[in-house]
């Protein structure tokens, strides 16, 4: 008898060894723990540099009340930017920040701006204010504090497209019409 007939001896001996075996009721295993949602890490990171730049550069080059705000990315035809400047583009949702210090602003336009792309919005409006209320609207230069933070923030955002002081009708330059880019879709 070769290696085959051992192995049987072998189990022959173990069940006789071990007696009567009484078999468990089969059960299902539960069904796993759902895994995590991908967190999209280098966007993360982009906004942190973002963020750090911003912050550095707030004292260059700061606006004024009066200032325009108007910025086009290479991508979008001027024929589209000409319309946003004209405001013949309809703004589909609106952000009030008057009356919000530079970081509540921040954390409201950052989440506004994400809510809009997510959900497909074309074209926002953002009202600043001219900065000329209060002290707390006009940095120690003089500058309106929240205009220049709009202007920051949307110059650094991958989403935004375009965007333009509103015509005088829909806030004049203490708003901006902003035009934002769909959502990627996977």
């Amino acid at each position: 008898m070769g290696e085959r007939g051992e192995d049987e001896d072998d189990a022959a001996l173990f069940r006789a060894a071990i007696g009567a075996v009484r078999r468990l009721p089969e059960q299902h295993t539960p069904p796993a723990t759902p895994r995590p949602k991908p967190r999209a890490r280098m966007a993360e990171l982009d906004e942190a540099n973002a963020r750090d730049e911003f912050r550095h550069a707030l004292d260059e080059n700061l606006l004024e009340a009066g200032d325009v705000l108007a910025h086009r990315e290479e991508r979008l035809p001027v024929a589209i930017y000409r319309r946003l400047r004209r405001g013949e583009i309809a703004a589909e949702e609106e952000l009030d920040l008057h009356g919000a210090d530079a970081r509540t602003a921040e954390a409201l336009l950052r989440a506004f701006l994400a809510d809009a792309v997510r959900h497909g919005v074309g074209c926002v409006r953002i009202i600043h204010g001219k900065g000329r209320r209060g002290s707390d609207d006009v940095g120690s230069s003089g500058a309106p504090v929240l205009k220049n933070l709009v202007d920051r923030m949307l110059r650094q955002r991958a989403s935004v497209l375009a965007y333009h002081s509103a015509p005088p009708a829909q806030g004049g330059t203490g708003a901006v019409l902003v035009l934002l880019a769909p959502a990627k879709r996977n």
